[in-house]
């Protein structure tokens, strides 16, 4: 038996509203961070877990002091039994009632829980010699069941109706693996959108997406009207008919606003509007998708938690669904999200923009494809080209795909080097 003999914490901030890399509608000037976890054992095999909170600047340190809040629980503790019951794990952190009071399971804390049970997951991963991807597709049905949490979920998605999906991708997974090894997985990109950019930059960013093999783009909206349409007859004439152009408002209109301004936008021959609205407003997403119909309504990057998933999708508020690798309680809340996506036939496109997202989210769409969905038809993770050369194992995108990582782990451990260069002190 091993055992945590450390939690470690770090800020890192890294200053991206120089550039205004990230800027949109309601966040113009952006730094992107994590708040970051490693986890340390006395094992001799030199392995530890990784996971952060993905922020955007101001607000790392309280993510970092709810991490910190965490070591209770972990330091000291044997390591095999968490990691061989991840349900378990879950219930230790997530379950802590004085911690759980200040969500409950949504916020600051919901999120920093994740980044430690994400970096168990990266362990997990390590210690078998497996991506993260491979692991969970490796596992059986009832093992997958058995690290997620069914408590508010029963009344649209059972633990045996999950065992169904998942046995009935069961006899696919070999050939779905040699597939995801040969060909990645789709990607779409923000890159050439953010709106801080100027026409120039657009138009470059949107002909380089094309030549690099992306058959979406997405522009973000939401200042102007009529600025959003001729940034978007840029991107078009950029991009030409064949490349689809998604537009993401970030929570930047009322419902009846998202309404009349989608409308005004629809001859663009939009993929998709994403958060139109609140992200909490489950009713308002609903009212707008019914409206702009048949363009899809996409969210949630910021969707607190798997009950929350759980109503947009009985509401048919969102027709793609944006899963995010630390916005919820980690990987266990993911493969939740996964579960109802199937259950209700929604396609899952997860938000990749920030760091370390991409490296991290990859791993939950091979899952979902080689062990419960089967598809990747509409399906792309989103891919920005941001800060990749800070992790160990980054990313790689070819002829718009993302490469299939086959290096051990979650994919989110970072480099010591770039710790050491963009850490905040006090």
């Amino acid at each position: 038996m091993s055992t945590i003999i450390a939690l470690e914490t770090h800020d890192v901030r890294f200053p991206t509203s120089q550039t205004l890399d990230g800027s949109d509608a309601m966040n113009p000037d952006p730094d992107y961070s994590a708040a970051y976890v490693r986890l340390v054992t006395d094992a001799d095999d030199g392995l530890s877990g990784h996971g952060f909170v993905f922020t955007i600047g101001r607000g790392n340190d309280v993510q970092v002091a709810a991490i910190e809040a965490l070591r209770p629980h972990l330091v000291g503790r044997e390591v095999e039994p968490l990691l061989d019951d991840m349900g378990a794990a879950w219930d230790l952190l997530v379950h802590d009632s004085q911690l759980r009071w200040l969500g409950p399971e949504k916020g600051v804390m919901h999120m920093a829980t994740g980044a430690v049970l994400n970096a168990l997951w990266d362990l997990k991963a390590k210690r078998a010699g497996m991506p993260l991807w491979q692991l969970l597709a490796s596992m059986s049905p009832e093992e997958i069941v058995a690290a997620v949490d069914f408590r508010y979920l029963r009344d649209a998605l059972t633990e045996d109706e999950a065992l169904e999906l998942l046995r009935a991708a069961e006899s696919g997974r070999g050939e779905r693996t040699k597939a995801l090894l040969a060909q990645g997985y789709p990607a779409y990109t923000t890159t050439p959108g953010w709106l801080g950019y100027d026409d120039a930059k657009l138009e470059r960013l949107s002909k380089e997406a094309v030549a690099d093999g992306f058959t979406q783009i997405k522009l973000k909206v939401g200042n102007d009207l009529d600025e959003d349409r001729r940034r978007l007859a840029l991107a078009r004439h950029a991009v030409g008919p064949d490349v689809c152009i998604a537009i993401d408002a970030n929570q930047r209109w009322e419902v009846g606003e998202a309404v009349e301004w989608v409308q005004a936008l629809s001859d663009a021959d939009l993929a998709w509007v994403e958060e139109p609205t609140s992200p909490d407003d489950i009713l308002g997403h609903a009212a707008i998708a019914r409206a702009i119909a048949p363009i899809p309504v996409a969210t949630g990057e910021h969707m607190m938690n798997r009950v929350m998933a759980k109503q947009f999708l009985q509401a048919d508020a969102l027709q793609v669904l944006q899963i995010d690798a630390t916005r919820v309680a980690g990987v266990s809340e993911n493969l939740a999200m996964l579960l109802l996506a199937a259950k209700f036939g929604v396609r899952v496109c997860p938000h990749a923009g920030g760091v370390g997202l991409c490296e991290a989210a990859q791993h939950l769409s091979m899952f979902d494809f080689v062990a419960l969905s089967g598809e990747t038809d509409g399906r792309f993770i989103e891919y920005v080209d941001h800060l990749h050369e800070h992790f160990v194992t980054p990313v790689r995108i070819e002829d718009g795909h993302y490469v299939t990582p086959t290096e051990p782990g979650a994919g989110t451990e970072m480099l010591a080097s770039s710790i050491t260069e963009y850490e905040v002190t006090a």
